[in-house]
């Protein structure tokens, strides 16, 4: 069983993108990489960008993790921001602890890829 089903797959991927970008767009030191932003499209990307990174269904086509940020200079403290914004709302919708620490070790290894491009 892959992270993405132990999660709860798409339906708790769903719920979670969607509480995390309220949680992130609300966030005053973040709310400048999102401003003016089509929340919609980032949210379908965001879905499935996590599906893949855990494992889940391959249905990410976006551009890689350093062309979509490239020019964005996002800065270390704003992208664990950003983690530990998904983290918490994975630990309110009841994802088990283990497996907060293992999502956390994946986006943690895609941080040179974002922060600064």
């Amino acid at each position: 069983m892959t992270i993405y089903d132990k999660i709860g797959g798409q339906p708790v991927i769903k719920t979670a993108t969607t509480v995390f970008y309220d949680r992130v767009t609300g966030d005053d030191a973040l709310a400048q990489w999102f401003a003016g932003r089509d929340l919609s499209r980032l949210r379908a990307h965001q879905r499935a960008f996590l599906a893949a990174a855990l494992d889940g269904p391959q249905l990410f086509t976006g551009l890689d993790l350093g062309e979509a940020h490239t020019g964005m200079a996002i800065t270390d403290d704003a992208y664990t921001r950003v983690v530990g914004h998904l983290i918490v709302t994975l630990d309110d919708l009841g994802v088990e602890e283990e497996l907060l620490t293992e999502v956390e070790r994946r986006l943690e290894v895609l941080r040179p890829q974002v922060v600064g491009a």
